[in-house]
């Protein structure tokens, strides 16, 4: 198998015994606890302005194992316990790049229960995946087949709240090749009203997802309520209520990925926007329409992709007007609020749809980077012709985050919108 081959993760519904369930649990406590003991330990040593790295942690989980207070942890498999410490160390590494805040302690309740097991705590033979301190096969329910020749490097199991048991299996993808080069380019323009508008004038429709469910999540959170804190019908209606979440984020996240993989199969070049999502839903009366869109979604659904097929895609400058910047004559407006969908330019009279017009200028600015090269910000008075703007491609803009006025500007919503 080439080293070129993309890796990808094939994610699948399983139903543990009841003995498969109690060790899992184990296992999941287990690797909390550890995470949680080296965070804790690492923190120590930087406030003496020291550093411990992986190494030191792994000799500090053998001691624990030998200690008769953690005794407990030589019950599960070694490599969650290990795989949970390179975690850690991944995270310190990006803390220290600064891309990511300082590591967090894991939660019982709030943090992801998962476990990963490297190739030498699984067998996997003729479609049976048997995990150390096992003796069964998990039932798996293949869903889809894994890619013929291949088999998985890393499994992870995990639970999610509603109750539900995953495997995901990270295997060597063939079938991902770089898809024939073409000369199509499109401008995506997000939104509440319709989440996609492209330069093509294409407009995507919003699902709103949350809508559809709104009164099974009242009716569930209501219950949930007035259940005794503790008791097992407070448990049982927390997990209804996560039932209804999980519905929600499976159909937003199989729609992204519909969207996603068509937009990359037909374009070469894709201009999005550099747009700051967590500044967003700071607004109360947006919050929750921002939310259940999944901009930020979207956007990691299309840039992995695009790396995958050998697909483009270019982000344009956050503070780059493109919603008030007249695409035919490079007029820019004085103002543009969010309740205008339409408006008529004063320099050469054209009439925009203000989410198509945005569309048009995000793919000229894409463009004029892609071709020239520019580098340029965008400028704030009317400019005698459309500049191009500072951009990047798979990047965050290192700006500062503009004030809530000039956030509040969201393409395709209203100011206060019914959600």
């Amino acid at each position: 198998m080439t080293a070129n081959y993309v890796k990808r993760a094939f994610k699948y519904r399983f139903r543990p015994t009841d003995a498969q369930a109690a060790e899992l649990l184990r296992t999941f406590g287990c690797v909390r606890k550890v995470y949680n003991l080296a965070l804790a330990a690492r923190t120590e040593a930087w406030a003496r302005q020291e550093r411990v790295n992986y190494n030191q942690t792994s000799a500090m989980l053998t001691a624990w194992k030998k200690s008769e207070e953690l005794a407990f942890l030589n019950e599960v498999s070694s490599v969650p316990l290990q795989q949970a410490l390179r975690h850690l160390q991944g995270a310190f590494a990006h803390f220290f790049a600064k891309r990511a805040g300082y590591p967090r302690f894991k939660s019982k309740r709030a943090s992801r229960a998962a476990a990963e097991y490297t190739n030498s705590a699984f067998r996997f033979r003729d479609g049976r995946l048997v995990l150390a301190k096992m003796t069964e096969p998990l039932d798996v329910v293949w869903s889809r087949p894994l890619p013929e020749g291949s088999t998985p490097t890393t499994v992870t199991i995990s639970r999610d709240a509603a109750g539900r048991w995953f495997v995901s299996m990270l295997c060597e993808d063939p079938g991902v090749q770089p898809l024939p080069v073409n000369d199509s380019a499109v401008g995506i323009d997000v939104g509440l009203d319709h989440l996609l508008t492209l330069s093509t004038g294409e407009k995507v429709a919003n699902p709103r997802h949350e809508r559809r469910d709104r009164a099974k999540l009242a009716k569930a959170q209501r219950d949930l309520s007035r259940k005794e804190k503790g008791s097992k019908n407070r448990e049982k209606a927390r997990r209804k209520v996560a039932r209804v979440h999980a519905r929600i984020t499976d159909r937003r996240r199989n729609h992204l990925h519909k969207l996603t993989t068509r937009l990359v199969r037909e374009n070469q070049t894709l201009v999005i926007e550099d747009l700051t999502v967590r500044n967003m839903v700071r607004n109360r009366s947006l919050a929750r329409a921002i939310s259940d869109a999944s901009w930020t979604q979207f956007r990691t659904l299309l840039e992995y992709k695009a790396a995958w097929y050998g697909r483009d895609v270019v982000v344009v400058d956050r503070f780059f007007p493109s919603s008030k910047l007249c695409s035919r004559c490079g007029t820019v407006q004085n103002a543009m609020p969010l309740h205008v969908r339409s408006w008529t330019c004063d320099g050469c009279g054209t009439t925009h749809d203000r989410d198509v017009n945005a569309a048009e200028n995000l793919l000229a600015a894409g463009l004029a980077v892609t071709v020239c090269g520019a580098g340029m910000r965008p400028q704030r008075r009317t400019p005698g012709g459309q500049s191009a703007t500072k951009q990047k491609t798979h990047g965050a803009s290192r700006r500062p985050p503009r004030s809530r006025g000039e956030e509040a500007k969201i393409t395709g919503s209203h100011p206060r919108p019914s959600v």
